[in-house]
């Protein structure tokens, strides 16, 4: 990763992330939560921060369906986000990282069969998880 530099919003941002791993938020709900630990920082430099830790892979960023908010969610535990895919749960919002190999494989299939190439840091498959499939089975 190149060099980062750590400023007040961006480490109120990774605080307030790596609090809370496995959920994603709005950039409205960061900056409120960012603005309470760190008075004095504004939106757009909030903003501009996703975005480059967007750029970086420390962030994962999404729509919902039927959402008009992005949403974003820290990544930080896997180097290269942008070299494989993710998998979102609808229920809970947990993350999994698909692997290289699988990403792979996936994008050349999608390539050879509908002639689309994905772009595996732009893409996240959405299901639901083993633990939340559970509950609603109880």
């Amino acid at each position: 990763m190149k060099n980062v530099y750590r400023t007040k919003a961006r480490d109120g941002i990774v605080s307030f992330l790596m609090k809370h791993p496995e959920q994603r938020f709005t950039a409205k709900e960061i900056f409120e939560a960012v603005n309470k630990l760190t008075e004095g920082i504004n939106k757009t430099t909030i903003y501009r921060n996703l975005d480059r830790m967007c750029e970086t892979g420390e962030l994962l960023k999404f729509k919902e369906p039927n959402q008009d908010s992005w949403y974003y969610q820290y990544s930080s535990e896997h180097e290269h986000c942008d070299e494989h895919m993710h998998a979102r749960c609808s229920e809970c919002g947990k993350i999994f990282h698909l692997e290289k190999p699988f990403a792979s494989s996936f994008g050349k299939k999608v390539l050879s069969e509908y002639g689309i190439d994905i772009d595996p840091a732009q893409t996240v498959i959405i299901g639901k998880c083993n633990k939340c499939r559970n509950k609603t089975k109880k």
